[in-house]
């Protein structure tokens, strides 16, 4: 006669009176996670005001040719022979504008590396979106796994402490050994040992999806397990992939960008040593009289620096270097996204090929033996069947993240082309 299991019936038929009076636990499932990566973030709200930045210095670039406007006023007063050396008024008012006509191509190479900076950062934004989508599910997939490592390790020290229990009854009777009890009493505390260890990293990481949500507080929610239909999508072969990739990542694409926006920044010091023609024209109105002042007047006016000294040198150098520096950035860049195609087309061919398979049939010889277990224990044989039921928990685990893993794979690798993986254009090898 097994005590405990009146007293587990007893638990479970409380647990589920509870439960039906108590008003349905609130749930979470992925696509709401997912939904998230929309919301306020501070990754995303950097990735926000890097843009903004960049698109007010597209702006700043644009309105450099612009009509300056200026009114000054002068209130003096001076002296000099005509007025019989007395200090007489001078004041003045002049109302001018200027517009720049030709600047041997200043403007346009700012305004052009402005926009490729505004467009670099327009993809770093979109890239930042699709790391937090990524983020979201990780996090979601290592809840998910911990809520039924918890479970399975639950069971573990249930069946370790029936397993204690009644040896004490045995030894008590002279039936076992006083080692023998200590070593079942070991292996009951090693057990619960490892399952508050891992109540302790659920807990973790249900605060790891808390911060990538940007929520205060722990999610208490249960979690829905996602049906993963997109796992069974065909896979390209990797050579057109790679393809898709060095023309479509979003990450890549800005670095080009940013890349070009220097080039045009050199081009832009260059012009600095170069002419320029400026429209101006004024209208002044002034207390004293003179032959050499004009009410209204008009004209060009031409500059070309002959001399700057070294800061047209210094400026060209750090573009220079800049230039250099983004250019490592950009090739170290490309070999590090075609190592992590590689790494995520092998990894979703040996979870497709190897791991899901070994993972499903190690399930299923689970769920055969708890079926046997089930039917030994029926007919009181001797047999564990708490110990069946948490290896079968263990056997379902494993099969889980194996598809955790390959939805996640999924993800990435879409990530890494930019769009969904159905829209990209590849040609199949024959």
């Amino acid at each position: 006669m097994r005590r405990w299991l009146p007293l587990l019936a007893l638990l479970a038929g409380s647990a589920l009176a509870t439960a039906m009076a108590a008003e349905p636990a609130p749930t979470l499932t992925l696509e709401a996670v997912l939904a998230a990566a929309e919301a306020p973030h501070p990754d995303l709200d950097l990735a926000r005001a890097q843009q903004a930045g960049a698109q007010a210095e597209q702006q700043l670039a644009a309105s450099l040719s612009d009509f300056r406007v200026s009114l000054e006023g002068t209130l003096r007063t001076g002296r000099n022979p005509f007025y019989n050396d007395r200090f007489h008024p001078d004041h003045q008012a002049r109302l001018n504008a200027r517009k720049t006509l030709f600047d041997a191509g200043r403007q346009d190479s700012g305004l052009a590396a402005a926009r490729d900076e505004s467009a670099a950062r327009g993809l770093q934004l979109l890239d930042t979106r699709s790391q937090r989508r990524l983020t979201l599910m990780a996090r979601y997939f290592d809840s998910l796994l911990a809520d039924m490592q918890y479970a399975a390790d639950t069971e573990f020290m249930a069946t370790a402490y029936v397993a204690w229990d009644n040896a004490r009854d045995r030894q008590a009777l002279g039936q076992m050994a006083q080692w023998e009890l200590a070593e079942l009493e070991a292996r009951h505390l090693d057990s619960r040992a490892r399952r508050n260890d891992v109540l302790r990293k659920l807990r973790d990481k249900r605060m790891q999806l808390a911060v990538a949500l940007n929520r205060p507080q722990t999610v208490q929610e249960d979690l829905v397990d996602p049906k993963l239909t997109g796992n069974e999508r065909k896979l390209p072969e990797l050579a057109p992939l790679l393809d898709a990739m060095l023309s479509h990542n979003p990450r890549l694409l800005a670095q080009k960008q940013l890349l070009t926006a220097t080039q045009s920044r050199i081009e832009g010091v260059r012009a600095d040593n170069r002419p320029s023609v400026e429209f101006e024209a004024e209208a002044a109105a002034w207390s004293r009289d003179a032959s050499t002042r004009d009410d209204l007047r008009a004209g060009l006016n031409f500059v070309w620096p002959l001399w700057q000294g070294g800061r047209v040198d210094a400026r060209m150098a750090r573009e220079q270097a800049t230039f250099m520096e983004r250019q490592a950035q950009h090739d170290k860049l490309q070999l590090e996204l075609r190592q992590t195609l590689a790494d995520t087309w092998e990894e979703i061919q040996v979870l497709r090929e190897s791991e899901r398979g070994s993972s499903q049939a190690n399930a299923l010889y689970r769920d055969l033996a708890l079926e046997k277990a089930r039917a030994e224990y029926e007919l009181e044989l001797k047999t564990n069947l708490g110990a069946s039921m948490a290896e079968t928990q263990s056997a379902q685990l494993r099969k889980r993240a194996v598809e955790y893993r390959l939805a996640l794979a999924f993800a990435r690798l879409e990530s890494l082309l930019g769009a969904a993986l159905e829209t990209v254009k590849v040609e199949e090898k024959k």
